[in-house]
């Protein structure tokens, strides 16, 4: 009975799961990539599982201790996906930590540009153009106009879906 309470997962790390589950299966929607011009390659999946992420962390950003340990959850799962994806492509053990590293440094320069892009809301050049140069990888193919509206849909449905929903773990994206 102890070792149960002791074992058992944290509200805030099952929630993290689902809310990163969630986020990846928005990511792979096929329109993103057949009809939006994402490339459909490691890249651009990368870019999509990250920015999805990054839409629920900023939503769960500043709302108190919970959402904090929720959104540390939501990350750490993102990492053990990326871990999991190199593992499973072949890539070996001892390169695995390099190239996490990197993908580290990226998600939070990301992460950064993003919360830049959104600040400037509703002036949409510096959405645009952070797009352009993470989802589109600077191919100048795609339509940025479509995605750039996709996320500001799924950022304003975020916000108005209730904290109690996400700290449970359920999300609600918007259709791409």
């Amino acid at each position: 009975m102890f070792l149960d309470r002791l074992l058992k997962p944290r509200p805030a790390r099952i929630a993290g799961e689902k809310l990163y589950t969630a986020a990846v299966a928005q990511a792979r929607s096929p329109r993103f990539y057949a009809e939006l011009g994402v490339r459909d390659s490691l890249e651009g999946r990368f870019e999509l599982f990250t920015l999805h992420v990054v839409l629920v962390m900023e939503r769960l950003k500043g709302q108190g201790e919970a959402a904090g340990e929720t959104s540390q959850a939501v990350f750490d799962s993102y990492v053990r996906g990326l871990d999991d994806a190199f593992r499973q492509i072949g890539v070996s053990d001892t390169a695995v930590g390099k190239k996490m590293k990197k993908l580290a440094g990226a998600f939070y320069g990301r992460l950064k540009t993003y919360d830049e892009a959104f600040a400037t809301l509703p002036e949409t050049a510096d959405l645009d153009a952070a797009l352009a140069r993470t989802v589109f990888e600077e191919r100048g193919e795609g339509d940025i106009v479509a995605v750039s509206a996709y996320v500001r849909s799924a950022r304003d449905g975020l916000a108005g879906q209730s904290l109690d929903d996400l700290l449970n773990g359920e999300v609600q994206w918007p259709s791409v």
